[in-house]
């Protein structure tokens, strides 16, 4: 069994759009970006979603700001850990 490409964990989205946010690509090597990723990743739960608009309507407004926080400390953590240990 192949499991479908629509499928992803949302978190994944989240982390990217952070990352626009901080600007990281301007500041970091791709290396050190997909490093960072995978430590990020790595702290957050797993969210799979097929449909981008299955999150939209059926994800309330605080889990949606739990899940953005969750994230922001995730990738300040890995930012720290990255720099401490590269």
């Amino acid at each position: 069994m192949k499991i479908s490409d629509d499928i992803h964990n949302y978190y994944e989205k989240l982390v990217s759009q952070h990352f626009t946010d901080l600007k990281l690509e301007d500041n970091y090597s791709a290396d050190f970006i997909d490093d960072l990723v995978c430590v990020v990743l790595n702290q957050l739960p797993t969210r799979y979603i097929r449909h981008e608009v299955d999150m939209a309507f059926y994800l309330p407004a605080s889990e949606r700001f739990e899940m953005e926080n969750n994230v922001k400390v995730a990738v300040s953590k890995s930012l720290e850990f990255m720099k401490d240990h590269n």
